[in-house]
C-alpha cells in the first residue's frame, strides 16, 4: 500500500528541507508532494534545489500565493496513492507517526483519519489558539454529529478514493472545515489518533489568525446542507 505525501509550503524556507527529510525517513512506500504556493522567502529556491537532487520529490510551484486549501487541491490533482496524508510545512507534526495514522485504513476500520493534538497533553500552545480550536471543533460535532476534539488538526488522512469524491473549493485555512463537513455528508465516519504536536508562535511562522478561525465557522454553516448529489458547487451564500 501506498501513501500519497501532500505537503502545502507557504514560506517555510526555516522548515521545509527538515520537514521532506524526516518524510523520506518513513519507512512506508510513498510519494511526496510539495506545493509551493508562491512563497516569496527562499523555499522556492530551497526546493529546486531538493527537486534536482531527489527524483522521488514532485513540486507544483504555484505562481501566486493562493491559500492552504488551494495548494491542497492542487497537490491532489498528483496522488497516485492508496492513502493520502496531509502534512504541514513546518515542525509542529512528526511524520514518524504515519504508520499509526494509516492503520486504521489499512486495517479497513476506517476511510479518514484525523491525527488530534488534544487527546495527548499540549504544551506552549496559546490561550487564543486553543480556544479557537476548541470553537471550531465544538461547531463541528453540533453541525455534524461528529465527537471530535481537534477538526483543525493538520494531519489528515484519507482513503484515496474518498479524498477523490469530494468537491472541494475553499482556498484558504477553511479547507478543514470544508473538507470534515463533506466527509460526514457524504456518510464516514472519522477516527482520531493522538498524535504528538510541538506548536510555533507567530514570531516563527504561525500564520492561522481569529479570521481564519470566523472563515472555518462561516464555511461549516456553508455546507452544513451538503448532498453528494449537489451539482451545483458555487451555490449562493445562505
Amino acid at each position: 500500500m501506498k501513501i500519497s505525501v501532500i505537503i502545502p509550503a507557504y514560506n517555510e524556507k526555516n522548515t521545509i528541507e527538515e520537514v521532506i527529510r524526516r518524510v523520506l525517513e518513513v519507512n512506508i512506500p510513498k510519494e511526496i508532494i510539495v506545493v509551493d504556493d508562491g512563497s516569496v522567502d527562499g523555499t522556492t529556491e530551497i526546493l529546486q534545489k531538493i527537486q534536482k537532487e531527489n527524483g522521488q520529490i514532485k513540486v507544483e510551484y504555484l505562481t501566486e500565493n493562493q491559500g492552504k486549501g488551494a495548494a491542497i487541491q492542487a497537490g491532489l490533482k498528483e496522488i497516485t496513492g492508496d492513502i493520502v496524508i496531509i502534512q504541514d510545512a513546518d515542525l509542529e507534526l512528526n511524520p514518524h507517526e504515519y504508520s499509526t495514522l494509516i492503520k486504521p485504513i489499512v486495517e479497513k476500520k476506517a476511510k479518514v483519519v484525523y491525527g488530534s493534538r488534544f487527546l495527548n497533553k499540549v504544551n506552549g500552545l496559546s490561550t487564543f489558539s486553543y480556544v479557537g480550536n476548541k470553537a471550531v471543533t465544538w461547531a463541528t460535532n453540533f453541525l455534524y454529529g461528529t465527537h471530535l476534539t481537534d477538526q483543525a488538526t493538520g494531519y489528515k488522512v484519507f482513503e484515496s478514493d474518498v479524498i477523490r469524491r469530494i468537491p472541494l473549493e475553499r482556498r484558504g485555512f477553511e479547507f478543514c472545515s470544508e473538507v470534515t463537513a463533506k466527509v460526514r455528508r457524504l456518510g464516514y465516519d472519522i477516527v482520531e489518533i493522538p498524535v504528538s504536536y510541538v506548536p510555533r508562535p507567530k514570531e516563527e511562522g504561525k500564520k492561522v489568525t481569529w479570521k481564519d478561525g470566523f472563515k472555518a465557522l462561516q464555511t461549516l454553516w456553508k455546507y452544513r446542507s451538503f448532498s453528494p448529489n449537489d451539482k451545483d458547487e458555487k451555490r449562493k451564500p445562505e
